[in-house]
């Protein structure tokens, strides 16, 4: 599975060997100090980026990377490039917030709690309903690849990136096991916004319980065809995960970091 964490996986061996991996890690890596500067306020709607002069001269990157960068954050709804004015920052209410990219550059610092809240917000409507679709609607495949992610959760823990890999993957088939397309089209989205919010409650200390039995329960349920217990189930462990992060935010923020 793609890790959300990783804005710019590694292409195949052959783009490396002709040189396309550098312009592709370059152009992340702009989009990416771009797109953090955005998102932590650097940079406020309606004002303007650096012209990609200055911006390359300052990085030491050519002008068509900078462009390149401009055109990821154009296409995820950040900025907008218009004739003689250059390229402003768009209204916050344009950007493509459930863009995996740009909810790791929000938590690249410390994210604001009210952004937090509203994807917790989010996933408290999306999630529980969906798992209850999914006691309904699971296939004996939908519950293995439930009980692998268990698994690896179990096994390599939510301190590591396959942990957190696992757990992204639970909540993936969970949301696949509904039969719904438009609701499996969020998978990427609450798989991200999963991820991103268990590094970042560990950014500073390790969890500070265990969230694997969480889990545990919401299968129980899906397995035993209990819709209601699976929502419940799921609403409990959405509303855990928002006080846990939301504690994490304010040590961030009392550290300074």
């Amino acid at each position: 599975m793609t890790d959300p964490s990783d804005p710019d996986p590694a292409p195949p061996p052959a783009a490396r060997r002709n040189g396309r991996d550098t312009g592709r890690r370059l152009r992340g890596a702009i989009a990416h100090r771009l797109g953090v500067a955005i998102l932590s306020g650097e940079y406020k709607p309606g004002e303007r980026i650096p012209g990609e002069v200055a911006f390359a001269a300052e990085l030491d990157v050519s002008r068509s990377a900078f462009r390149e960068a401009i055109q990821v954050l154009t296409a995820k709804g950040l900025v907008e490039s218009r004739p003689k004015a250059g390229t402003l920052v768009l209204p916050r209410d344009r950007w493509n917030l459930l863009d995996p990219d740009v909810l790791g550059w929000a938590f690249t610092g410390a994210p604001d709690i009210d952004f937090i809240r509203s994807l917790f917000e989010l996933r408290a409507i999306v999630e529980p309903g969906a798992a209850a679709l999914a006691a309904a609607r699971r296939d004996r495949a939908d519950l293995k690849a439930m009980r692998d992610a268990l698994a690896d959760m179990s096994r390599h823990s939510l301190g590591t990136e396959a942990g957190r890999a696992a757990d992204r993957a639970f909540h993936a088939a969970i949301l696949a096991a509904t039969r719904n397309d438009a609701l499996v089209v969020l998978s990427a989205s609450i798989g991200a916004a999963v991820g991103w919010t268990t590094q970042f409650k560990q950014r500073l200390r390790a969890l500070p319980r265990n969230p694997i039995p969480d889990h545990r329960r919401v299968y129980d349920a899906i397995a035993a065809g209990d819709g209601a217990g699976a929502s419940e189930a799921m609403r409990l462990l959405v509303e855990q995960a928002l006080a846990d992060t939301a504690a994490a935010v304010e040590r961030v923020r009392g550290e300074g970091a």
